[in-house]
């Protein structure tokens, strides 16, 4: 079963040091993707934005800068008021937004609570999928102390 942390909030896109438009975002959080955060941008167009980063680097970032490349994302103050700065770089172009720090510290509190850091890799069902995949079929000839195919006999070529 998968479980889902969501959470709507109205962030700054900064167009200039002194300006920045409302957007409309959602945050998610799933289980079955527990190392990721996603993000959900809903600019006006037929579809929202999406971006897929890491959740460490969020939950880092709320406290000091960090990331580079793609997503960094920094704390800062504007007018008294605690924001976490998430700068978004891609070949479309690139973004600077603020979020209320509150807002975004409450709702990776509710994801590390429901996922907590260190557990992760537990949810991705890796060791499950590692075994089905080199599990042998039943009439498999490669078998412990069984007949070696041909190339990788010791005495093939000789």
């Amino acid at each position: 079963m998968c479980t889902v942390v969501q959470r709507e909030l109205e962030l700054g896109l900064v167009v200039s040091p002194e300006r920045s438009i409302p957007v409309p975002a959602q945050l998610s959080y799933r289980t079955d993707d527990p190392y990721a955060v996603h993000v959900a941008f809903h600019i006006g167009s037929d579809s929202p934005v999406n971006w897929t980063f890491a959740r460490e680097l969020l939950v880092e970032g709320v406290f000091r800068p960090c990331g580079e490349g793609d997503v960094r994302v920094w704390p800062t103050k504007v007018h008294g008021r605690s924001l976490v700065c998430i700068a978004l770089e891609s070949p479309d172009g690139q973004a600077l937004l603020e979020a209320p720090a509150a807002a975004v510290a409450a709702w990776l509190e509710r994801t590390l609570r429901v996922v907590p850091p260190g557990s992760e890799q537990g949810l991705l069902g890796l060791d499950k999928g590692l075994n089905e995949l080199f599990a042998m079929a039943p009439g498999d000839e490669l078998r412990r102390g069984g007949p070696r195919p041909a190339e990788e006999s010791p005495d093939a070529g000789a």
